[in-house]
């Protein structure tokens, strides 16, 4: 599922910032962490690879208990 987002620059006198975020959505799927570090890499005018340089381990699965109906008397 794309995810549109807004480039946004902070202009300075003697600089420019230019700033590409990503919705709360797609961090959070991902697992990223405040702080982390990425690399982009252009590859072509249109578009950009960001990689990590550490991935986090996916977080264990556990299997959720079944729970039982209690019998009923009849």
């Amino acid at each position: 599922m794309p995810y549109p987002t807004t480039v946004q620059l902070i202009q300075r006198r003697r600089s420019q910032q230019w700033y590409v975020n990503f919705p709360a959505a797609v961090a959070n799927a991902l697992d990223f962490a405040k702080g982390e570090t990425v690399k982009w890499t252009v590859l072509d005018r249109r578009r950009l690879l960001l990689a990590r340089r550490r991935v986090p381990k996916a977080p264990a699965i556990t299997p959720t208990p079944k729970t039982t109906q209690p019998k009923s008397h009849d």
